[in-house]
């Protein structure tokens, strides 16, 4: 089989170097708006070879790795593609792309989100092992055909995914609070800072703590927002879920309720006994 890829940043070229390991793909092509993309991806071997959209649309399977705006986009470029054809996003949020596939290629559709990353992004932040043990949603699989089903579930398994299926409207709910909200967190938190008097001093005390809370607002602006944007209802309100938390918080510190402040966070302790 032969696969192309759409997008050869971190996600696409990280799994694109997965690909290449498996025995029933034959080659890996890509493809990326970006012309040093796709140098950058040729020059590190992500890829056997940097091709046009239209060739991408004749390879077996495709995957979208790419902005949401960008997968819907795509996705009515390949209404021409054969009924054979997977086409696999790998998008962040589900409910607006699995609305917006157009009928014609439904079936060719599987909507995934593996739940993995890093701040990092480019051909660069490209790395084997990205996707090995970790979690791969798996969004209406219902809706999607037969063939296309077992060729994704086979491809993410042979990864080292595990695989879980969900509703896009459920899914898009979960990851506000499980990714969406803390990398909001963390640009507020830097933002935070910056906005001192003089950000320098302070940050020669940055240690563990603020390094490990701040690392996500390293990760793309122009990706964040547009996930922002197609998830806003959610993420609003774990947003509010958020700001009820840390209001009590401050009413605790503010009242002196030190042994009230103790149990608040003695509950919030139990959250990685469940993890």
């Amino acid at each position: 089989m032969t696969a192309g890829i759409v997008g050869l940043g971190l996600m696409g070229g990280s799994l694109a170097l997965e690909l290449k390991e498996l025995d029933f793909i034959e080659k890996v092509l890509g493809y990326d708006k970006n012309e040093e993309h796709k140098k950058e991806a040729l020059k590190l071997g992500l890829i056997d070879e940097i091709v046009d959209f239209d060739d991408i649309k004749k390879c077996d399977v495709i995957f979208l790795a790419i902005p949401v705006e960008g997968i819907i986009e795509a996705l009515n470029k390949l209404i021409d593609i054969n009924e054979n054809t997977t086409v696999i996003d790998l998008g962040s949020t589900k409910e607006k792309i699995v609305k917006n596939v157009p009928k014609k290629i439904r079936k060719n559709f599987v909507a995934a989100h593996p739940m993995t990353g890093t701040e990092k992004f480019g051909p660069e932040a490209a790395f084997k092992g990205l996707y090995k043990d970790k979690i791969l949603v798996l969004c209406n699989i219902e809706d999607s055909g037969e063939k296309q089903k077992k060729l994704s579930e086979k491809i993410f398994t042979d990864i080292g995914m595990q695989i879980v299926y969900m509703d896009a409207k459920e899914h898009d709910k979960h990851a506000a609070f499980i990714s969406h909200l803390p990398h909001a967190i963390s640009y507020a938190l830097a933002n935070s800072v910056l906005k001192q008097e003089d950000p320098k001093s302070i940050l020669i005390l940055a240690a563990g703590g603020f390094r490990d809370m701040s690392r996500l607002a390293k990760s793309s602006p122009n990706m964040w927002t547009d996930i922002f944007k197609q998830n806003r209802e959610n993420l609003l309100l774990s947003i509010e879920v958020f700001k009820k938390e840390l209001k009590y918080a401050q009413k605790l510190i503010e009242e002196e309720s030190w042994e009230e402040l103790k149990e608040w966070m003695k509950t919030a302790t139990t959250l990685h006994k469940i993890l």
